[in-house]
């Protein structure tokens, strides 16, 4: 569900959680490599951001889009918590 998304794209619901979920993967990615508090903080904020995306997405009737979101956000917070 990776998106390559564009300034063009129309900006729904799922194009909104899609789009906080790929900063999340940047961030947590970051945070495994540089695993300062900082870098920390900064994938938190991002997972916080995307869950309120996310959450928007399951109000856009779209269940199926809606639970891969779910999916990808709860691995990204897997792998942050794994840092902590």
């Amino acid at each position: 569900m990776k998106n390559q998304g564009n300034s063009m794209q129309s900006q729904n619901p799922l194009s909104q959680a899609q789009q906080s979920l790929d900063h999340v993967h940047n961030a947590v990615a970051m945070a495994q490599s540089h695993p300062t508090e900082r870098m920390i903080e900064q994938a938190e904020n991002s997972v916080a951001r995307a869950e309120q995306a996310v959450r928007q997405a399951h109000a856009a009737n779209n269940p199926g889009a809606a639970q891969l979101a779910d999916s990808e956000l709860q691995e990204e917070k897997e792998n942050l918590h794994s840092l902590q």
